[in-house]
């Protein structure tokens, strides 16, 4: 029985989203939903009798599948990928003693591996030494690269068992507050205080009768008094976005459903194979409808047809939410939150699971070079600042796609747990932060180019 999605309770004074019967439907804040009822069945697809031959499959779901075959470098990416942070991600869920990650090595086992790279060892010496430098200050400063991994579980919102603490960096604001459905947006309800690090924190106890101070499904956001005037943002860290009909900017949910409406799952990841065949696709133009598809119709349609096809991996594309969809993923707004274009979490998770009980690995493209330019329910001038997350000036702009570029080289030097490589937090957040919540076996990291160098 799989977690149905939330839509918006009619009868409550507060904006609150809750269960709904129909899993063909999206959540949005104002109850109204998209109808995503599954196409009928594809016809049956056979597997090609030379696919152990082929190099690329592409079908109606629109991905492109990448055949590699077994060799030791190739063995070895994917050994760390599953068996090195896997593993060392399930260990730290069950309380046993954190993983320690390697030390950097010399460096040069990369030439081995490609020689052609030899023409330009000079410049890749130099970045892997920039590399060991930063590495070394952080299993100085922040206790190792496993510590500095978990700064979702500081920021954003957490839930302990007396209330929810909300945590949000923003040096650049002058004032900060949490607003939203539960305070019926008032400013000067729910006020936060600010650290010597530019972190702003409050806490909501837990209400009288112990519920939570901020129902699951409602809507949230900061309101700061910024350098460039009051505005309302999404947390940085929110792990649920979702964009009400006739309206532009997206909404932060805060989603926090109840153990019984978790997805649970059943089916472990499958072991490495000798070699991977990853069907690369994307969520919303997998349907042969002219629509956006769904976790859920993924999970029954595509996902049994990847298999039959002989594919051992699937790459999912614009997983994290982008508000302007034609972007294909690589504007990201919320880097931290599926799609809610898709369905919910709990229906990504229930994908996954899926494709763990038919034997194939799950990918995940990551964007993390660059964001979006949005400034409403994006990061780009999050605290009021051109600086805050990014280079400032044209470095700090992509000028062919027409984003912000993560400022890499800017270090928060200070002795609490918030100290960090600012933007090195994403891809190493993100990817542990998946890891947990949605038991994917590993990511593609996107630089958009070499321009997204940083």
């Amino acid at each position: 029985d799989l977690p149905s999605l939330l839509l918006r309770k009619k009868d409550s004074s507060r904006a609150v989203l809750s269960r709904a019967a129909s899993p063909g439907k999206v959540l949005v804040p104002d109850g109204e939903s998209d109808d995503l009822a599954s196409p009928a069945q594809p016809e049956e697809l056979q597997i090609p009798e030379d696919i152990e031959e082929q190099t690329a499959e592409v079908n109606m779901t629109g991905g492109t599948a990448e055949k590699l075959q077994s060799s030791e470098p190739t063995q070895g990416i994917v050994e760390t990928i599953t068996d090195g942070v896997t593993k060392g991600v399930k260990e730290l869920v069950v309380g046993e003693k954190p993983r320690v990650v390697p030390k950097p090595g010399d460096g040069q086992k990369i030439y081995e591996i490609d020689p052609t790279l030899k023409d330009f060892r000079s410049h890749l010496d130099y970045r892997y030494s920039e590399y060991k430098r930063i590495r070394a200050a952080i299993d100085q400063h922040e206790g190792g690269l496993e510590a500095f991994s978990r700064g979702y579980e500081k920021l954003g919102f957490t839930r302990s068992a007396e209330g929810i603490t909300y945590r949000e960096w923003a040096p650049g604001a002058h004032s900060a507050a949490l607003v939203g459905d539960f305070n019926n947006w008032n400013p000067n309800a729910d006020t936060m205080t600010r650290d010597d690090y530019g972190v702003w924190e409050i806490f909501l106890p837990n209400n009288a009768d112990g519920s939570s101070a901020i129902p699951h499904g409602s809507r949230v956001k900061i309101r700061m008094d910024t350098p460039s005037g009051v505005k309302d943002s999404i947390s940085a860290w929110i792990k649920f976005s979702v964009q009400a009909p006739g309206e532009i900017p997206f909404n932060g949910i805060y989603y926090d459903p109840p153990e019984e409406e978790k997805y649970v799952f059943q089916h472990p990841q499958p072991k490495r194979p000798e070699s991977l065949r990853i069907y690369e696709s994307h969520i919303g133009m997998s349907s042969p409808e002219p629509k956006i598809n769904s976790y859920a119709n993924f999970r029954d349609e595509v996902l049994p047809r990847i298999k039959r096809l002989g594919y051992n991996a699937v790459q999912i594309m614009a997983i994290q939410e982008h508000s302007y969809y034609a972007s294909f993923g690589y504007h990201v707004t919320n880097f931290f939150a599926p799609s809610s274009r898709f369905g919910t979490p709990e229906d990504l998770k229930s994908l996954i699971d899926r494709a763990h009980e038919l034997g194939l690995l799950v990918l995940m493209d990551i964007v993390h070079s660059h964001s979006s330019n949005n400034t409403l329910d994006g990061l780009n001038g999050f605290d009021g600042t051109d600086t805050h997350y990014f280079h400032g000036g044209p470095r700090g702009h992509h000028w062919m796609w027409d984003s912000r570029l993560f400022n890499y080289g800017s270090w928060e030097v200070c002795s609490s747990d918030f100290c960090h490589h600012i933007w090195l937090t994403v891809p190493v957040n993100l990817f542990l932060h998946m890891l947990i919540f949605y038991s994917y076996a590993g990511i593609e990291i996107l630089t958009v180019k070499r321009e997204m160098v940083a």
